[in-house]
């Protein structure tokens, strides 16, 4: 019975310290002279970042469709305002993509490779730097990024090690 019990044991202590391997840990950093109001979907949410603060998060394995922004000119009064740019319903906290202008870092986490990229197909808002830990370093600091999308047919999606660790950075 205690053979039963520790096998039984182990076994879950295996699985959930597989499911913690399997996710992500973003780090969104604010290099700008002014304050940042990061968002992410479909984790994370959003926060302030003043300049030179840096916001980590985790994502799961099998997340697909994410997205790192940065908002700016906002106001808020506890969980509600809005802002200038990247605005997602007035919420602090989104979990709805935000309105145009606005950078984007987009990625898909797990399968055999992970992809990731910037676009600004929906307008530009604020420089950002974009990269996983075994892949390319993606670098925008205008709307005429080379490095990002301009149209939905533009081919600038990149691929690193499944569930690596990635840095936005704003500002660069």
């Amino acid at each position: 019975m205690a053979s039963s019990s520790s096998s039984i044991l182990l076994l879950l202590l295996t699985a959930f310290a597989a499911a913690g391997a399997n996710a992500a840990t973003f780090t969104v950093t604010n290099r700008c002279g002014f304050t940042v109001w990061p968002a992410a979907t479909p984790v994370g949410g959003g926060r302030q970042l003043n300049s030179g603060d840096t916001w980590t998060f985790g994502v799961p394995a099998g997340t697909s469709s994410g997205r790192v922004w940065g908002r700016t000119g906002c106001s808020f009064n506890g969980n509600s305002g809005r802002c200038a740019t990247g605005d997602c319903a007035g919420a602090l906290s989104c979990t709805l993509s935000g309105q145009p202008p606005m950078t984007l870092a987009e990625f898909t986490i797990g399968g055999a490779m992970d992809s990731y990229d910037i676009s600004v197909i929906d307008g530009f808002n604020v420089g950002m730097a974009f990269s996983c830990s075994t892949g390319v370093g993606l670098v925008c600091r205008d709307s005429g990024c080379p490095d990002a999308y301009h149209q939905p047919n533009d081919v600038k999606t990149h691929t690193c090690s499944a569930n690596s660790n990635y840095q936005v950075t704003f500002c660069p």
